[in-house]
């Protein structure tokens, strides 16, 4: 995989933002309809994880994309800072527990990505221990997908520098955002290079299932390319809707 740094934040000049849209509203009635097959079936489940920097649109794009889906077949779960109960059992003990049971869309508004990005970033984890808790993680999300049938969509949210001090600097000047605003958000963004470091160290390491580097410094392009790649991973399943049971 290529170096962030060498990757698009935008999409493709020759796109326009009117066609891309409808593009996008026919494609969320096709997530619909995937979601309701995921749902009747009952034998398998889907996990999305959402990574990215502050202000790359995570809420955005489950607002915009699975808002428009039914709510009964869906679980969101954000991990922030540990609590003093889950920091004293291993990293992914709190995370094994918010995996979707089957037939249901689990989201991950950040994951356990976390302790081998943050914690790296301000020194919590050394390299020694990363490398332990990329195996674990390997370990896990296997046992997900082989042993639970949980199909694995991994997003990276790619924003650029300039795009996110844009961002945080409306959290300020929006009162409608300005619940967003966190003080040390300024300062992690000036961490940006020690976080794509990270991250690329991530895509190399856990890489099973592959990430998708989504641009993200505009919206619509973004909403569209997450919802094209579920949308062409879950019928690809070829998913039924199961027959009605003999007494019906």
């Amino acid at each position: 995989m290529a170096l962030l740094t060498n990757l698009p934040t935008r999409a493709p000049k020759d796109l326009e933002k009117r066609d891309v849209k409808e593009k996008t509203e026919a494609l969320l009635l096709r997530l619909d309809e995937c979601q309701n097959r995921l749902y009747a079936d009952g034998k398998r489940s889907v996990l999305v994880i959402l990574q990215g920097m502050d202000a790359s649109g995570k809420d955005g794009v489950i607002r915009k994309v699975f808002g428009r889906l039914n709510p009964a077949g869906l679980t969101l779960s954000a991990f922030k800072t540990p609590t003093a109960e889950e920091a004293a059992h291993d990293f992914l003990w709190r995370v094994h527990h918010q995996a979707p049971a089957k037939g249901m869309i689990g989201i991950f508004n950040r994951s356990h990505y976390e302790d081998v990005l943050i914690t790296r970033v301000h020194g919590w984890c050394d390299d020694a221990t990363a490398r332990l808790r990329f195996q674990a993680i390997n370990n896990f999300e296997e046992l997900l997908a082989v042993h639970n049938g949980t199909v694995i969509f991994k997003f990276y949210l790619h924003i650029s520098p300039e795009e996110q001090k844009e961002r945080l600097q409306e959290r300020i000047d929006d009162p409608a955002k300005r619940w967003k605003y966190n003080k040390g958000d300024l300062a992690e963004a000036e961490k940006w290079e020690a976080y794509r470091a990270a991250y690329e160290d991530v895509f190399s390491q856990c890489g099973n299932p592959p990430w998708t580097i989504v641009p993200a410094d505009q919206n619509w392009y973004k909403e569209y390319l997450i919802t094209k790649t579920l949308v062409e991973g879950l019928e690809a399943l070829d998913l039924q809707y199961p027959p009605a049971p003999p007494d019906a």
